[in-house]
Parts: structure tokens; C-alpha cells; sequence
């Protein structure tokens, strides 16, 4: 458990999340911990609060490789090295995750062999 899961720890919190977006969202989703709503009073938010135990887990599902990668390498020394793996970790993993399930192991071939051909030609013209 964390010492400090106050009002003034959510409020700074939801301020550093809210002054990143260029828009005010409609819907704040959070646990249940009543400091958030204390907080999102405060600022003023307008728009709709949802608070529930799964209510946040396509956020939460969608950082799972990187989690598991991370795991793997034993962390990171610092954010800005995190920051540099994750960049090109997204672009190499959408480049070859293919959703294996949802297509017939021939077209399966084809994606993965233009996937390598792509690679090929952007590691070439990197280097």
C-alpha cells in the first residue's frame, strides 16, 4: 500500500494527466479510491466520472507486451531508455504481429514474408 493516496496526490496527478490532452474529456475513468473524485471536484471536471474495478482495462491490457518485455530485460536505467525502446518496439511489433486467428496459414505466409521484406529494405536503407 502506498503511504500517501490523498486528495493532494490525486489532484496532482489528475492536473499533470488533464494539462497533456488538448481537449477536456468527457469520461475520467479511475478505481474506486475516493480521493479521485474528491480531486475531480476540485479542478471542476464537467464530464463524466466511471469508477470500477475493470473499468480501465483496454488501458491497462494495452501496454502488456511492452510490461513483459520489459520483465524479460530486467528494467530500464532510466525513462529516457524506456522512452528510446519502446519508439521502435511498437513499430517492430505492429510491423510483425499478425493476428495469427483471424486469417489461413497462406495468407499467414504472405503478411510475414512482406513484413520481413520491409524490414529488410528499412535496415538496409539505416544502414
Amino acid at each position: 500500500m502506498e503511504r500517501r493516496r490523498d486528495k493532494a496526490a490525486a489532484l496532482k496527478l489528475l492536473r499533470k494527466l488533464l494539462k497533456k490532452q488538448s481537449f477536456v474529456p468527457a469520461v475520467s475513468v479511475t478505481d474506486k479510491l475516493g480521493s479521485y473524485g474528491a480531486a475531480l471536484r476540485t479542478i471542476g471536471f464537467s464530464g463524466r466520472h466511471e469508477r470500477g474495478l475493470r473499468a480501465n482495462n483496454r488501458a491497462e491490457n494495452s501496454h502488456q507486451p511492452v510490461r513483459r518485455r520489459e520483465r524479460k530485460m530486467g528494467g530500464f536505467k532510466s525513462p529516457g531508455s524506456a522512452q528510446r525502446f519502446v519508439s521502435l518496439h511498437a513499430a517492430v511489433y505492429n510491423t510483425f504481429n499478425v493476428q495469427r486467428h483471424l486469417i489461413c496459414r497462406p495468407r499467414h505466409r504472405k503478411f510475414r514474408a512482406e513484413a520481413h521484406n520491409v524490414w529488410r529494405d528499412v535496415t538496409v536503407a539505416a544502414a
